[in-house]
């Protein structure tokens, strides 16, 4: 299995979904460690699923991008999720190659979705962070302590990559979900298939 789940989070997948509740995956993309958080929302909460990592094998662009590619799809598998959130890429001017390599690996996680039938939706870094912190410059352990607070975890989630994916899993529930009424929510999620 190619998706690395966190252990320290201490929750297991429920067997079965109220028919109220939904899920949203939001991915951190990287060429090497692309992060996952998958979190379920009900009557206007939100809980932990799971949280976790894929880790791209292989030394060319085009295995590690295949690795990557297979690995999301484990976790849409797994998790049927109604959502995905994923982190836009945010290019420097110094680091323009760092950009386009986000590039590849964004990509390959929304075929995936497509794939899927899963409507995607995109947060530029800085949304991320002022949403859950109120600082679109926040720091990694600022944007660790407010997703630590908004699921009620025992410690800040680690690795990194797996608590900026539940960042960002949590700021499509906050922008998109939050205040939507019940019965539009599901069907504002999923995407036509043809």
């Amino acid at each position: 299995m190619r998706a690395h789940p966190v252990s320290l989070f201490g929750m297991s997948r429920p067997a079965t979904l109220r028919a109220e509740s939904f899920r949203i995956v939001g991915f951190d993309p990287g060429l090497n460690v692309t992060g996952y958080g998958v979190v379920e929302c009900s009557g206007g909460s939100v809980r932990l699923v799971e949280a976790g990592t894929v880790r791209s094998r292989g030394e060319l662009l085009e295995a590690r991008l295949l690795s990557i590619h297979a690995g999301v799809r484990e976790v849409l598998a797994a998790f049927t999720p109604a959502a995905m959130a994923i982190e836009q890429v945010f290019s420097h001017a110094k680091f323009p190659k760092t950009a386009i390599l986000m590039g590849h690996a964004r990509g390959v996680i929304c075929l995936a979705a497509a794939e899927a039938g899963i409507a995607v939706q995109h947060y530029l870094p800085n949304r991320v962070k002022s949403t859950l912190t109120g600082s679109g410059h926040a720091g990694k352990e600022q944007v660790q302590r407010a997703v630590q607070r908004e699921l009620g975890l025992a410690s800040r989630p680690e690795p990194a990559d797996a608590a900026d994916a539940l960042a960002v899993a949590l700021t499509d529930y906050h922008i998109r979900l939050r205040t939507a009424a019940p019965a539009t929510r599901i069907d504002v999620l999923r995407s036509s298939r043809p």
